[in-house]
């Protein structure tokens, strides 16, 4: 199978940075980088994804003879800098000479704090720092997954928190629905993978298959049964709808069984079919052990989510929990699929609320609003040099434009630290470097720091000391939701 169609260094960068090298002051001997987030929709951001690109991309002998030649095919000859990948090929064996420092991954931080520093070891190639860019801004997509699919987690726990006896079933409350929204299969797999920071259920492989390769993580797919679909519903035909529910359940009798109930009517499939036609078989399928998962697929999700709740207690009743609330029997989940994003959640149990239905009476999963309607300016991410050396000196580098206050950068070295329990960053070279936060996690081509995954879950759980939820949707004020 074909690898994809980038293998090169020198490929990963946009292509006015080939000819950048020729524009640093003479005597520049490095260029000192960082990445924030310089706000953006959400009030923090999930780190996640550096390891990734590392590994991928940066690790090890990645400058070679064979990239050198195939970039000379492409680029235009006096621009490219041929003179410098080989000086790299030759003094370094193909290794780049670059010192990343990074905040954990997993770590959740407050926006317009730094989270990744870059510079050059060797003062022949401080062009390096910036031709980097390119990759490591790329990061930008599976923080924007993270931070939104947390910003989900924090919605759903608000209101288990408030209505359900516990908030145990929270990590299973949003599965992933997106591979097939997605632009690629890297997409998804990245973006896959920042979810399950957050959460346990995904339905994206590539995520699974990642997780492994890049975080030591073997999240194995024990389904234990399955979710239909429209098709394997509709091709039994409209008449026999029943017949492909009851062939669900009694091939993965005792299992997990997720029926999609809105190929017709999702009313009558609820209370005809489920309800009464199946109901002896549902039972039977419970006391083996079994799950039912009723899935809705269109229409308004507040009042089709609810009027499945209100038909499923009618047929197979409720009790109360400590709270007060209904919950069906532990056998019946209902998972709303479509529409779903963090806007529309705390609309939709908010009515469960409401009408007295507690919270984890009902998982969701999400698609493109989970992992494709985001960019770079989710969280305006950006890359910038703050301190240059020339002849010797430092020459602190900054950028002010007054015709947007909001992209002034940082200038000087920086350090992130802690004071009294809140992320700061100092620039200037004023914080004090054994107290900085960042970690040397790439140097001369070498991976410093492998976290694995189940450090980087336990990094960004939900803590008291969050962000109001409540107040962030109240005065959010994003499109495309």
């Amino acid at each position: 199978m074909d690898t994809g169609p980038v293998n090169n260094i020198v490929f990963l960068a946009d292509c006015y940075k080939v000819g950048h090298h020729r524009q640093y002051p003479p005597g520049t001997t490095i260029i000192y980088s960082y990445f924030e987030s310089r706000g953006g929709r959400f009030p923090y951001t999930v780190f996640f994804g550096l390891q990734y690109i590392l590994k991928r991309w940066l690790v090890g002998p990645v400058v070679t003879e064979e990239a050198i030649e195939e970039a000379k095919d492409i680029l235009q000859k006096g621009v490219f800098n041929e003179e410098g990948w080989r000086y790299i090929l030759k003094h370094h064996g193909g290794r780049l000479p670059v010192r990343i420092k990074a905040v954990p991954e997993g770590t959740v931080m407050p926006t317009k704090n730094v989270l990744l520093t870059v510079e050059n070891t060797d003062p022949n190639v401080p062009w390096l720092t910036g031709y980097l860019e390119t990759i490591l801004v790329q990061v930008w997509y599976p923080i924007a997954v993270a931070t939104n699919s947390r910003i989900h987690k924090q919605v759903i726990h608000h209101y288990h928190d408030l209505t359900a006896n516990n908030t145990h079933f929270v990590s299973f409350g949003l599965h992933d629905c997106g591979y097939r929204g997605v632009s690629s299969v890297e997409t998804a797999a990245l973006g896959g993978s920042a979810h399950m920071i957050n959460f346990k259920s995904s339905d994206t492989l590539a995520a699974n298959a990642l997780l492994k390769k890049y975080y030591h993580e073997v999240r194995r797919v024990e389904m234990g049964g399955a979710f239909s679909e429209h098709s394997t519903v509709t091709s039994w035909g409209r008449e026999r709808e029943a017949d492909a529910h009851r062939h669900a359940i009694e091939t993965y009798f005792g299992e997990f069984v997720g029926c999609v109930c809105d190929s017709y009517n999702i009313y009558a499939c609820v209370e005809k079919i489920l309800g009464e036609e199946l109901k002896d078989l549902i039972l039977r399928h419970a006391k083996k052990g079994g799950m039912l998962v009723v899935r809705p697929d269109s229409g308004d999700p507040c009042e089709v989510v609810l009027k499945c709740l209100e038909i499923l207690g009618d047929r197979f009743g409720t009790e109360t929990n400590a709270k007060g609330y209904k919950v069906l029997p532990p056998f019946l989940k209902v998972c709303q699929a479509d529409g779903v994003n963090f806007k529309s959640l705390d609309t939709i149990l908010g009515t469960l609320m409401e009408h007295g239905w507690a919270a984890d009476n009902v998982s969701f999963g999400s698609g493109a609003s989970l992992l494709q309607r985001l960019d770079r300016d989710t969280q305006k991410c950006a890359y910038k040099c703050s301190l240059a050396v020339i002849d010797g000196q430092d020459v602190e580098v900054f950028k002010e434009p007054i015709t947007d206050t909001g992209k002034k950068s940082k200038r000087g070295r920086l350090t992130l630290q802690m004071e009294e329990g809140v992320y700061r960053t100092f620039e200037k070279g004023t914080g004090d470097p054994d107290k900085d936060l960042l970690v040397t996690v790439f140097e001369n081509g070498e991976l410093l720091k492998d976290y694995t995954f189940a450090e980087i879950c336990q990094r960004a759980e939900i803590t008291p000391a969050d962000p109001d939820i409540m107040k962030f949707l109240a005065e959010d004020q994003g499109q495309r939701w």
